[in-house]
């Protein structure tokens, strides 16, 4: 039976709060937009390790959850979970690139696997399983994600820096805090979720899209292209507002909850 819509949704800053308590009145909203009829499924930066415990948290039956910006496409497995769909691309030009920009930077990379390598230890980012390499050996390997952390860069930094190196070559975000996530290019949450919308037969003007990031902007364009609908959540910045339809409240007073319901 067909979902009678598909309902994406951000982690950080949609679901959950700062200090990764949940948003208010989500699990509620949720539960009755999924009783309601549709597929409620999440879209995140996130590695599928660190995602995994928020689909049995919320309580989702989705069979598909978006990762790593789009580059992870997870599935139900049975009882468990595969990695259905994996985009990787040679990671050895862009490392090389911002090396030379931002040599005192900290690296880390996702492998098709999953698996993580890193130049040191990065603070806030999920490493269980992951492996101290070299900057040489971090290069080796196709990877789906590069991840650039430097604590003395700001947003503007990045910005610049983005322009001057001429990342053309792949699909970049910039992080809440001093990181630059990079995914293959043409790659991010919307053509992960056209995906799987074509093979779950979704109607493209029944979905919903909700974020508050500029790694949500491209899944934001893919819902509004299909007639479906994008909501920023309230302290999302500017450029995240302007790509959005529409707006909700912000995190912490329960915006994500209030979007939702207006499906009902």
């Amino acid at each position: 039976m067909t979902a009678r819509g598909l309902v994406g949704l951000d982690i950080d800053g949609t679901i959950l709060l700062q200090d990764e308590t949940l948003s208010p009145g989500v699990v509620e909203a949720v539960a009755e937009v999924r009783d309601a009829g549709y597929e409620v499924m999440l879209a995140t930066g996130r590695s599928w390790s660190a995602t995994e415990r928020y689909v049995d948290l919320l309580g989702l039956t989705s069979e598909y959850v978006v990762c790593s910006n789009g580059a992870v496409i997870m599935r139900r497995d049975g009882d468990g979970w595969e990695r259905w769909r994996v985009e990787v691309f040679d990671p050895k030009p862009v490392l090389s690139l911002l090396r030379d920009r931002l040599p005192e930077a900290r690296y880390m990379v996702e492998l098709g696997s999953g698996q993580r390598l890193y130049t040191a230890l990065l603070d806030d980012w999920t490493l269980d399983g992951g492996r101290e390499v070299t900057f040489g050996e971090l290069a080796s390997h196709p990877v789906s994600r590069v991840v650039v952390v430097s604590p003395q860069h700001d947003e503007a930094d990045f910005q610049r820096l983005v322009a001057e190196a001429g990342l053309n070559e792949v699909s970049y975000a910039i992080g809440w805090t001093a990181w630059l996530d990079i995914a293959p290019q043409g790659v991010d949450k919307g053509t992960a979720l056209a995906r799987v919308s074509e093979r779950l037969g979704t109607a493209s003007d029944r979905t919903l899209v909700a974020g508050d990031g500029r790694n949500d902007v491209g899944m934001f364009a893919w819902a509004l292209s299909g007639g479906g609908r994008a909501v920023a959540m309230g302290q999302a910045p500017d450029e995240v507002r302007d790509a959005a339809g529409e707006m909700t409240g912000h995190v912490d007073e329960g915006g994500l909850a209030t979007a939702l319901r207006t499906l009902l």
